[in-house]
C-alpha cells in the first residue's frame, strides 16, 4: 500500500469515528432528555407498576395518562378523530367502570375492541386506571380534595 493511500485510509478511519462519537453523544443526549418525560414515572416496586406498563402496552395508543407517558387523546375537538379516547389525566374511573369498558369495548361499543386485556391483568389495568386518572379534573365542592379559590 502506497503512503499517500495510508494516510488516506487514516484520515477516513479518523473521520469514521469522530462521526459516530458525534452520533453516540446526539442518542445520549436524547435518552437522558427524555428520562422523566415520558414513559412509566412509577417505581417498579409500585403495587400498580404492573397495571402502568399493560395500560402503556394496551390502551396507550387511544387513551392519554401523564404517569405512563401515554398522549393518545386528542388534545381539541379540531384535531379529533374517531379513534381518541378519553383523557384519563381529566376523567376520573373507578375498578368497575374499567372492568366494564375493558370487557365491552367501551362505553359507547364502536372503536374500542372488547377484551382488550382480560383476567388478572384486566385487574391491573382497572386498578391503575382507578388510581391514577382524574388528576388533573378540577375539584367541585364536596369532593375530596377541593379548595375554595381565596
Amino acid at each position: 500500500m502506497r503512503r499517500s493511500d495510508r494516510l488516506q485510509f487514516r484520515a477516513l478511519r479518523r473521520a469514521a469515528r469522530g462521526t459516530l462519537l458525534l452520533f453516540a453523544a446526539g442518542v445520549a443526549a436524547v435518552a437522558v432528555s427524555a428520562c422523566g418525560t415520558e414513559g412509566i414515572q412509577l417505581a417498579k416496586s409500585n403495587p400498580y407498576y404492573k397495571g402502568a406498563k399493560i395500560f402503556l402496552e394496551h390502551c396507550s395508543g387511544c387513551h392519554s395518562l401523564a404517569i405512563v407517558g401515554a398522549e393518545g387523546s386528542a388534545t381539541s375537538v379540531q384535531d379529533r378523530v374517531k379513534t381518541n379516547a378519553p383523557d384519563f389525566n381529566y376523567r376520573k374511573e373507578d375498578v368497575q367502570q374499567v372492568l366494564y369498558a375493558l370487557r365491552d369495548g367501551g362505553f359507547s361499543g364502536e372503536i374500542m375492541p372488547e377484551n382488550v386485556v382480560v383476567g388478572k391483568e384486566a385487574q391491573e389495568v382497572a386498578e391503575f386506571i382507578a388510581k391514577y386518572s382524574g388528576r388533573k379534573a378540577e375539584k367541585e365542592p364536596g369532593q375530596p380534595g377541593f379548595r375554595p379559590v381565596e
